[in-house]
């Protein structure tokens, strides 16, 4: 039987480092004139009830605040650590000091945990933990034939040892009889049974098998400062990626990136074989064949040039080793004058929170599987197994990775982080030079958006809301936006869109007034970018594992691949985003193009105005969306990848908005910066 103060452990169980718990379940947390038929929207197209209604009560906290959570992250913060707490060291039992298993695989691991110099006493716990976020097994000690079947013992005499998996997520060992003194071991199983324990269906590098110590037996406990790893490998070959650049012009060398992956889009399979083009088009001039080595570990870029005008893609298949693997690219547009587009993915996490593996590997796939232009690695502020506010070592291997993948003219790289306010929404900070600081949300001094771009002025930096409908918690919109710090918004990614009520993808649990077109309505101004928020170590392809997901990507208007060049097309809005597919995406007003401020209208100027759209699609269109001031015109799409239409519509009005919405019909999407009017017209003094 339990003693009184056990029992009441066991009833109330562990405290301290809780978050953990809580990021697991975030995974889971008018008619105008002319010929057009304006469709207004279901929600907020012209009343926005809910931001106008935040804005008269103040700025407070958005909609769906999750207070409790923000309160458990700082009363963690401030829990008092014992000495002993954290303390000892843990090894695996094998030869290699970090074994490799396949990714989704079963395996059995053998640690030993051993008491440090303050012991753990009696009344205290040792918590094996496996890596939250993913679909590891947790360990479980009641049923030896099912998965994450758990054995723990000791030789440490008069020590017992009482197991309870009661969270369904974490083993508490609580030591009983006497306390462990230093030096004295215990002894783990975890994947014991016949079915052992799967592991982590994303390839990482060194990923963690959690332990921590509550070693006076307050309830509170540590992280062990070193865990035992091991690496997730990735499993056979099942797809192949074929990416092409979006534009070109007639005689130019681009370079085609090739992928080969498994279901989950892991990289890093060891393979050897040739592909060969399908019926490549003339346009663009290829080798007979690409030949792989193992050295390659499935991925290469070789250089091609495009000759002819027009719309090209180009169709591979495997030979040899790899026969059955067929990939299709990505249109691209080869014109005389053409707009550059640089993709970018500028939102996602790593091991360092609650994503899967290291930075280098991050920025690695980005550059040589995703073949991105751009990457951002935005790991949360306070947020995952250990917080990047204060464990000063995670930020600076993360600048480190940062400094070491950017190539100017090639690949460029971002330093950032996810600003995770439970009470404001979350935003990622962006720094465009490889300093900067983490200004956590949880910091009293930094915990409303306007205490962050305070922090933030005068930096070359920008912040991004993001899921600011809805998703695990939306944007308090009655800031209104920083017009330097903020001119864009990420309007789609893993979570869905939080562009409108009638989006493509829509995001989960929708605040009802909450979308980025409400937030027009009442006077903001954006440009329109999306991201993944990929937690799989997989940026630029963050729904490549799950096809009924959206994905999210950045497309930046800018023929300089570098920090400066990037972050002034961004600041000009000259933007547009896609839930992941690479569709090119055109759009003027009067020749002026996408993100455009205009002046308001006067007497003298003609009620009409040219509204110019070019698409090249990935797929078949469904339709193309006029979205004006929160009112929408459909127009029907085709088979044909290419969508060009010119029409007239009638002239915006000061204070309008316009922008188009491309939806394909395999659910592919993307959306153009809006173009504005300004509320007042110029003065004719």
């Amino acid at each position: 039987m339990d003693s009184p103060d056990l029992a009441e452990r066991r009833r109330l169980g562990p405290r301290g480092s809780g978050f953990p718990r809580l990021a697991l379940a975030l995974l889971w947390l008018s008619a105008f004139g002319c010929d057009d038929a304006w469709l207004p929207t279901q929600i907020g197209s012209h009343t926005p009830a809910l931001v106008e209604e935040s804005a008269r009560l103040g700025p407070g906290f958005s909609l769906d605040a999750k207070i409790d959570t923000h309160d458990m992250l700082v009363e963690d913060i401030h829990a008092p650590r014992h000495a002993s707490d954290g303390g000892g060291r843990a090894w695996l039992v094998d030869g290699d000091p970090r074994p490799a298993f396949r990714a989704g695989s079963a395996a059995r691991f053998e640690i030993v945990y051993q008491a440090g110099p303050l012991g753990i006493a009696e009344g205290g716990a040792l918590y094996l933990q496996a890596p939250p976020f993913w679909d590891w097994d947790p360990p479980q000690v009641r049923f030896a034939d099912a998965p994450g079947y758990t054995e723990v013992s000791t030789e440490a005499e008069g020590v017992e040892l009482l197991l309870d998996d009661f969270s369904g997520e974490i083993l508490v060992i609580l030591i009983g009889g006497r306390g462990l003194v230093a030096g004295e071991r215990i002894h783990i199983v975890y994947g014991a049974g016949a079915l052992g324990t799967r592991v982590d269906p994303y390839a990482e590098d060194a990923t963690a098998i959690y332990l921590s110590v509550d070693g006076d037996g307050d309830g509170i406990r540590e992280l062990l400062s070193e865990q035992p790893r091991v690496d997730i490998l990735a499993g056979p070959p099942a797809r192949l990626v074929v990416t092409l650049p979006t534009t070109a012009a007639p005689g130019e060398s681009v370079d085609l990136t090739l992928a080969i992956l498994d279901v989950r889009g892991n990289a890093g399979a060891t393979v050897a074989g040739a592909l060969s083009f399908i019926d490549p088009p003339p346009g663009l001039e290829v080798p007979e064949r690409v030949t792989l080595t193992a050295k390659h570990a499935g991925r290469i870029t070789i250089p091609i040039v495009a000759r002819e005008l027009g719309v090209h893609r180009l169709s591979l298949m495997g030979q040899g080793s790899l026969e059955g693997l067929v990939g299709l690219s990505n249109p691209i547009l080869v014109e005389a004058d053409p707009a550059r587009v640089l993709w970018a993915d500028l939102h996602g996490h790593s091991q360092l929170s609650d994503g899967t593996g290291t930075p280098d590997s991050y920025f690695a796939y980005a550059r040589e599987v995703a073949a991105l232009d751009v990457a951002v690695l935005t790991d949360h502020d306070h947020w995952g197994m250990r917080a990047l506010d204060s464990h000063a070592d995670m930020w600076d291997e993360i600048r480190a990775a940062v400094k070491r993948h950017h190539e100017p003219g090639r690949f460029v790289t971002l330093l950032g982080y996810e600003w995770t306010s439970w009470l404001q929404g979350h935003r990622h900070v962006l720094y465009f030079e490889d300093e900067g600081e983490v200004y956590s949300s949880v910091d009293p001094r930094f915990d409303d958006p306007l205490e962050l771009w305070a922090a933030l002025r005068g930096q070359p930096a920008l912040t991004f809301a993001h899921h600011s409908a809805g998703g695990p918690i939306s944007t308090n919109w009655s800031f209104p936006p920083d017009p330097v710090l903020e001119p864009l918004t990420e309007i789609v990614s893993v979570h869905g869109s939080s562009e409108a009520i009638d989006a493509p993808g829509l995001i989960y649990n929708p605040v009802p007034g909450n979308f980025v077109r409400d937030a027009l309505a009442a006077g903001y101004r954006f440009g329109f970018v999306g991201s993944g928020d990929g937690h799989d170590g997989h940026p630029g392809l963050s729904q490549i594992a799950a096809p009924s997901a959206t994905g999210g990507l950045a497309a930046i208007l800018s023929a300089e691949r570098t920090r400066e060049g990037i972050l002034q097309a961004m600041r000009g809005r000259r933007v547009y985003a896609t839930n992941g597919v690479r569709i090119f995406l055109r759009v003027e007003l009067d020749g002026v193009p996408m993100g455009s401020l205009i002046a308001a209208p006067t007497l003298s100027d003609r009620t009409t105005q040219e509204l110019v759209i070019d698409v090249v699609a990935t797929s078949p269109l469904e339709r193309v969306d006029l979205v004006r001031s929160g009112h929408v015109v459909r127009l029907p799409g085709d088979e044909r990848l290419r969508f060009e239409h010119t029409r007239e519509i009638p002239r915006l009005m000061p204070g309008e908005y316009h922008y188009v919405r491309a939806v394909q019909l395999d659910g592919g999407a993307a959306w153009s910066s809006p173009i504005y009017v300004d509320s007042e017209p110029a003065s004719t003094d």
